[in-house]
């Protein structure tokens, strides 16, 4: 759920693009949640373009992101998905439209990552510790899985930067739903383990600031301290 897709990046540019009047209705609501985000995304000059699927997408995550010639794309991949309605179903009503807000501000926090060219690296003065016994094989897969869940711990922060500063009063709900559904199915050390750095903001004021990326990044590197 909400995981960057590059690797299908190039599959993308051949998609036909969905008009809006060949939207369903599970992708509107989608979208009309998001908006507010797209909207900040455009203000501040993101590269931003919105990708609707139009072919049967099961067991995809249902909104990701890809980078594409300098471009992020955020990618729904609805149309025969359950993932889409399930999720949906996870939420409370009434605060439906700041969760989806929360996840597309996670893909954006992905979107500013690759725009700096920092995917999978590191802030000065970090590295990745690899276990010894490891073979050469199942060093570059730990070192990817463990590039893989930093990117997602900060993108649950930018997300959660972004509940903080637009919807101060539900914010400690949207952070109580974060860690249920980062809780949900978990397998330890996985990409979407992000607990250490979504537990880090359970005070919204940690993530204070007038910028969401600077206030996730300054958490971010906090949790890394722990986690490296």
């Amino acid at each position: 759920m909400w995981k960057p897709i590059s690797a299908l990046a190039a599959a993308l540019l051949a998609l036909p693009a969905c008009l809006a009047s060949d939207l369903t209705p599970t992708e509107m609501q989608w979208l009309r949640g998001a908006w507010p985000v797209i909207a900040f995304a455009r203000n501040e000059k993101l590269p931003l373009d919105i990708i609707v699927q139009p072919q049967a997408s099961p067991g995809a995550a249902p909104l990701a992101l890809a980078f594409v010639d300098g471009r992020c794309k955020l990618v729904l991949s609805m149309r025969g998905n359950a993932e889409a309605q399930s999720t949906l179903a996870r939420i409370e009503p009434d605060l439906l439209d700041a969760t989806l807000e929360l996840m597309v501000a996670h893909e954006l926090g992905h979107c500013r990552r690759y725009l700096d060219g920092a995917w999978y690296g590191l802030p000065a003065g970090f590295n990745t510790a690899v276990p010894d016994e490891l073979s050469p094989d199942l060093r570059t897969t730990y070192v990817d899985m463990k590039a893989a869940r930093r990117e997602e711990g900060y993108g649950d922060l930018v997300g959660l930067a972004w509940a903080r500063q637009q919807h101060p009063q539900q914010y400690a709900r949207l952070h109580a739903w974060l860690v249920t559904e980062r809780s949900r199915d978990l397998l330890p050390g996985s990409h979407h383990d992000t607990l250490a750095w979504v537990r880090l903001a359970q005070d919204g004021g940690t993530l204070a600031g007038t910028s969401i990326f600077a206030a996730a990044a300054r958490l971010w590197a906090a949790g890394l301290a722990v986690e490296e």
